[in-house]
């Protein structure tokens, strides 16, 4: 497998996780987002992605995008260890906490938007700051309170062994920290990133770890 990857992007991010949980070994592929005006933009990495956005992985002679798809792509044919859990009721419920981060919280704060505030929209860049505050903590705020009261979460966002939900929220708490965000007020977040984040494959799919970190 290749995974099309940029070092600081969450969604790829996600799957790299994704993939150390389940010890896949794949060929990492950086794709600059912001050299030359964004390495995505290429005709050449348009043919890959018509959306010019990363994450993209190959696997043989197919094409998968969008993070989402491709966790449960892997889940789907490479399902030990489990990334959702056994039931309906648990499955869904894993789904919408990653949904709740990767299509409600990141969609809002991703390097597109960003980019856009600061530049079309001539924000300057404590307002494009004070922007990811705000919408990192109606996100967070509303994480909190779903997983610090249910029982069924654990050490994890679903029990006590890292899933899809997992893998959505590490790298947005470590976006929160890259931006400063004040995280006091989510200590189940918290602890839940810190646990995710003694595991050996969360730590080799950290940004710094990647080949083409900087």
């Amino acid at each position: 497998m290749k995974l099309y990857s940029f070092f600081r992007s969450s969604a790829a991010y996600r799957v790299r996780i994704a993939l150390n949980l389940k010890g896949l070994g794949y060929e990492y592929l950086p794709v600059h987002l912001s050299r030359g005006g964004g390495e995505q933009h290429r005709p050449e990495y348009r043919k890959v992605n018509p959306q010019a956005l990363v994450p993209v992985l190959e696997d043989g002679e197919r094409l998968f995008s969008q993070s989402l798809a491709i966790m449960e792509y892997l889940d789907e044919t490479r399902p030990d260890p489990p990334l959702l859990s056994k039931t309906p009721v648990e499955r869904a419920r894993v789904r919408a906490l990653a949904q709740a981060i990767a299509c409600e919280i990141h969609p809002l704060n991703n390097t597109r938007v960003l980019s856009y505030l600061t530049g079309a929209a001539k924000l300057t860049e404590d307002a494009k700051n004070a922007w990811y505050h705000h919408w990192i903590a109606e996100g967070f705020q509303a994480l909190e309170a779903r997983l610090g009261g249910d029982p069924a979460t654990g050490r994890f966002c679903h029990g006590d062994a890292p899933g899809l939900a997992d893998c959505c929220l590490v790298p947005q708490v470590a976006n929160a920290r890259r931006f400063k965000c004040d995280l006091g007020p989510y200590p189940t977040l918290v602890a839940i990133d810190g646990n995710c984040r003694a595991l050996d494959a969360f730590q080799r799919a950290a940004p710094e770890r990647q080949p083409d970190a900087e």
